[in-house]
């Protein structure tokens, strides 16, 4: 597992470096947060993030939302202090685990666990979300095309779904892509619903 620290203290970096060695990790990098850093990260393809800002301003919470979109990886971040709003930001940065003032070489490896699991559940649930999002979107537009059918050819919903199936399996192809040709053809004919 490739791990990248972001730290700009080396005091700092190095307590979490020793931790994830101590853990058995020995692919360990460390980025300070300065010039091209993301490009960097993006180049280095990590497998987990861990960040230690100390005292993190908005704008770093910023470059951090940066880093996440960039990376969709992983991230751990710790602070010396916090307060609600940092925590919301870390939260929409995509941050997976938030540690306030828990910088300790022994708690490196629980952390890292953690950020890897809750980055995966929400990875995974991101998913169905966008599956679900598909189907429904797929639904609609089959919709359409039934209705097309029911209107031109006087078929009832069961029968048009029927040829859009039939017509799909004779073609090789989806139900959706039938369909969504049957509402392009009827809305450059002028017949669209």
């Amino acid at each position: 597992m490739r791990i990248v620290i972001i730290d700009d203290s080396g005091l700092r970096a190095t307590v979490l470096e020793q931790g994830l060695r101590d853990a058995g990790y020995d692919d360990i990098h460390i980025v300070p947060p300065r010039g091209a850093f993301v490009a960097r990260l993006e180049r280095m393809a990590p497998d987990v993030v861990l960040m230690d800002l100390g005292s993190p301003s908005r704008d770093t919470l910023e470059e951090m939302l940066i880093v996440s979109r960039a990376l969709a990886r992983p991230i751990a971040m710790f602070v010396d202090q916090s307060d609600e709003a940092m925590i919301g930001a870390a939260i929409d940065a995509g941050v997976s685990a938030y540690v306030v003032d828990g910088l300790r070489k022994e708690r490196v490896k629980p952390v890292l666990e953690l950020a890897v699991r809750r980055f995966n559940a929400f990875a995974k649930m991101q998913a169905e979300l966008n599956e679900a999002r598909t189907a429904l979107s797929e639904r609609k537009i089959i919709d359409r095309a039934k209705s097309i059918l029911m209107n031109q050819r006087n078929l009832s919903e069961q029968d048009a779904y029927a040829l859009l199936r039939s017509g799909a399996m004779n073609q090789g192809k989806k139900i959706v892509d039938v369909a969504q040709a049957l509402i392009t053809a009827s809305d450059l004919l002028g017949g669209g619903i």
